[in-house]
């Protein structure tokens, strides 16, 4: 047991805990309308509550539990957290206590179905929601842990590398996002009536919030207190920062001037793109990281998805999904083994990493497609899953949680 070790990791906890609410909530509820800012908060709140329990049930003995056979899936022998005590687990983190790896896992846990909802944002029933979110987290983001970070998970053992979640996390939300937004048809009015950001401070604030508690997520996962989180530190902060500046820099020589939401959005492409490789590349690679993901995210986000038509509301997709397979592939060139023995050489320093990390962005987002429109049938059949047009005109605040977020005093 190792105490600096323990207070990094839950400092790390923390700091990730904070990136859902309140910084996720703020993000997406600052660019939503004002009828649905609270059912954004409300979303990303009650996804905190829902799968944190989910978790500590059976989610994480799912996730990290004995492997059943396959590399399929854990076993139930941890639900309920049994047999997870104080102690150190040598599989997965050797000086800090088992605890406190599963609590910092769960975080991971919450965020990841709490990026779907930008996909959804202004049209989905709040309890249509919280079954899809408890669906998709069993049946999608356990097992897709349990592959990639999981002791006998096929990914894992065929020797696919994510360092902190741009496959688990990143890819899985992005394409399922993405299958969401098409099935559940674009919100009314769209692309015939401005849908504008109704507060774009709060937008700012989330970003700068996912930014500051990204440290967490990406160095917290070196699960120590050491040079390899020091490492995951840096290159997540620099890679974050040239995706938006760059970004920014697209904007002005294409429209005149840059925006602060593309900055902030582009830099929210860059911590994603970084996710999957900033333990195992250096810093000067990972500045091209993040100019390559501003522009294949805003290519996404500004050609591709008004070309094509669908209503991804928040470019959940076209940041998530694209920075997180971008990410993956990276790992697959710029990984060295000068920065992480544990890892492995990609293309560009003469290794063969790059055959697992195309497997895991091809494998990936066909399962979470098709796992996604199986729940997404299953939940609409029985209750219905998009709210009625009057509902939606009223606005979520109103018709789903009763309450509104601003009051006008005549």
């Amino acid at each position: 047991m190792n105490t600096g070790d323990t207070a990094w990791v839950i400092v790390s906890t923390i700091l990730v805990f904070a990136m859902t609410i309140p910084g996720l909530a703020f993000f997406y509820g600052g660019l939503v309308r004002r009828k649905n800012v609270l059912s954004i908060l409300m979303q990303c709140f009650m996804i905190m509550c829902v799968i944190s329990l989910q978790w500590f049930l059976f989610g994480y003995s799912l996730a990290f539990g004995p492997d059943t056979g396959w590399g399929i899936i854990g076993s139930l022998k941890w639900a309920g957290l049994s047999f997870v005590g104080g102690a150190p687990n040598a599989d997965y983190a050797a000086t800090i206590p088992h605890t406190i790896f599963m609590i910092f896992q769960c975080m991971f846990a919450v965020i990841t179905p709490a990026l779907i909802i930008g996909a959804f944002a202004e049209r989905m029933k709040f309890s249509a929601f919280l079954i899809f979110t408890i669906l998709w987290a069993t049946f999608v983001y356990d097992p897709l842990a349990h592959w990639v970070w999981g002791v006998g998970g096929w990914m894992r053992s065929f020797g696919g590398l994510d360092f902190a979640g741009g496959i688990v996390v990143h890819v899985s939300s992005g394409v399922s996002a993405l299958v969401m937004c098409i099935l559940l048809g674009k919100r009314l009015g769209y692309q015939r009536a401005p849908f504008r950001p109704h507060n774009l401070p709060f937008t700012v604030l989330g970003g700068a919030l996912l930014w500051f508690g990204w440290f967490g997520f990406n160095a917290g996962s070196a699960l120590a207190a050491n040079e390899l989180a020091a490492n995951a530190f840096i290159t997540t902060h620099i890679a974050t920062a040239a995706a938006g500046l760059t970004w920014g820099l697209i904007e002005w020589q294409r429209h005149g001037a840059p925006t602060i939401l593309g900055v902030t959005t582009g830099a929210v492409a860059g911590l994603v793109a970084i996710t999957p490789a900033c333990g195992f590349v250096n810093p000067m690679n990972a500045i091209f990281i993040g100019i390559l993901v501003a522009i294949f995210c805003y290519i996404a986000v500004a050609v591709v998805k008004a070309k094509l038509g669908y209503d991804d509301a928040l470019d959940a997709f076209g940041v998530h999904g694209v920075g997180g397979i971008w990410g993956t592939i990276a790992v697959g060139l710029f990984a060295e083994k000068a920065v992480n023995s544990a890892g492995a050489d990609g293309l560009f320093f003469g290794g063969a990493q790059l055959w697992p990390q195309l497997i895991m962005v091809i494998v990936t987002p066909l399962f979470a497609a098709v796992m996604t429109v199986v729940i997404f049938k299953i939940v609409d059949a029985t209750i219905g899953i998009r709210v009625g047009e009057k509902d939606e005109n009223i606005g979520l605040d109103l018709t789903q949680q009763s309450e509104a977020a601003y009051t006008v005093v005549e």
